[in-house]
């Protein structure tokens, strides 16, 4: 339905101000562009992030957790990617399940236990079930579209006919409002695609309320802890699976509450009995990769501690 209100937003706009011919044009023009970056976009993301890649040799835990769930989910195994920062998120990328990435941070792979790792990297492996990039490939196609439309029609259409001054009114409200209600809807499509990866992450890690718990601990510490990529490419914020910065109207995710309340009644239906992890804001510590952790850079680490990947701390 969100992605229907968009079309007709788009071809609205586009018989208002550019007629139909304007309104292909541009959609073909957004749709190149779209195209080449739904091609390439993990490469770009992946270099974006300085993401190394890694393989049963090389994190044998990590690998081997992303490969049951995989298995778990009907999934071609993707590859894997550690992404050496701080900041504990996770994403997935690719243009379709044959071709498909998912990633993690050292901070999230070293703050979380075994269980919710899974829920999270669960949740990456959803929307590569639920063909996400396609549909945000196609959401951002039309978006880009709008956008395009609208500078258009404020550049190329003037107010000389008969009823110049209000085709002029016309057009700066279309240029105003259409672009605004276009971001709109593309927030409201990537909000629904959260809650679609959680219900699939649930199914897939069969815990929903470990996804719940990494939820509520990597929330706070996402948008405490500075995070480069985001700040240079403010884009890459949706990818990932926790919102760097808290803007409940303007997120391009739901409320971390409204999706562990989701969660809830998941495992509710599941028939788990205990009750919700406790929403609480994870302690200021440190997030520097641990020495033990087989994906981490190897540092020097004065006490042995246990790490999301080795649990018995070996």
């Amino acid at each position: 339905m969100l992605l229907s209100a968009l079309t007709a937003l788009f071809m609205a706009l586009g018989y208002t101000l550019g007629g139909s011919g304007g309104a292909v044009i541009a959609l073909l023009v957004a749709a190149g562009m779209n195209l080449f970056t739904f091609w390439n976009a993990d490469k770009i993301v992946l270099s974006m992030h300085n993401a190394r890649e890694v393989d049963a040799r090389s994190a044998p835990e990590f690998y081997g957790l992303v490969q049951a769930l995989s298995q778990r989910a009907g999934l071609p195994m993707p590859r894997v990617y550690v992404i050496d920062q701080d900041a504990p998120n996770a994403f997935a990328t690719g243009r379709n399940p044959e071709n498909a990435a998912v990633a993690a941070t050292t901070g999230l792979l070293n703050m979380l236990t075994r269980d919710e790792v899974a829920g999270v990297m669960a949740h990456e492996l959803g929307h590569v079930k639920n063909r996400d990039t396609l549909i945000m490939t196609m959401v951002a196609t039309i978006a880009g579209a709008i956008s395009m439309l609208a500078n258009f029609g404020l550049f190329f259409r003037g107010g000389n006919e008969e009823n110049g001054h209000s085709n002029m009114i016309a057009t700066l409200l279309a240029v105003i409002v259409a672009p605004f209600a276009a971001m709109i809807v593309q927030m409201a499509i990537s909000r629904t695609r959260e809650y679609g990866a959680d219900q699939a992450g649930a199914e897939i890690s069969g815990n929903p309320r470990a996804l719940a718990s990494a939820l509520a601990k990597i929330s706070g510490r996402a948008e405490l802890i500075p995070n480069p990529v985001a700040e240079r490419n403010p884009a890459a914020a949706q990818l990932y699976i926790v919102p760097v910065h808290v803007s409940e109207l303007f997120s391009t995710h739901p409320a971390t509450e409204k999706r562990i309340a989701a969660l809830e009644e998941i495992a509710q239906d599941m028939g788990q009995k205990d009750g919700p992890p406790p929403m609480t804001m994870p302690s200021q510590t440190s997030t520097r990769a641990s020495a033990l952790s087989p994906v981490a850079s190897p540092v020097a680490a004065p006490k042995r501690r246990r790490s999301a990947l080795d649990p018995h701390g070996r």
